[in-house]
């Protein structure tokens, strides 16, 4: 997984296990279960009372931002095979994470 730190400061604590991500062992998130044909961002926030929450709609401040790449293929070996995805690498995700203690408001 590439990591990104967005500013400086103490960022939310994080496991990988596998292909899923758990925040502060409270938020777990399937990155392959939410893989699609296209790149998909998982914002994770903070509400107002601290809670993690996914989405930006939902929080107040940024935590981290996953980015699922788009699922790939298998190039099929004669035309009578359909192409099959081929299982979620976790070194082509990025997780951005912002500090805890500066909060990055949502609307910007």
């Amino acid at each position: 997984m590439n990591i990104i730190e967005m500013n400086e400061g103490q960022k939310i604590p994080y496991s990988v296990n596998g292909r899923k991500v758990t925040f502060d062992d409270d938020l777990t998130i399937d990155l392959a279960k939410r893989q699609r044909d296209w790149e998909i961002p998982v914002d994770v926030c903070s509400d107002s009372e601290g809670e993690l929450v996914i989405g930006a709609a939902a929080g107040r401040y940024y935590v981290a931002q996953l980015t699922i790449p788009a699922k790939q293929y298998t190039e099929p070996e004669n035309e009578d095979e359909a192409p099959q995805p081929i299982p979620l690498d976790m070194d082509d995700v990025t997780m951005a994470l912002w500090a805890l203690i500066n909060y990055t408001p949502v609307s910007e």
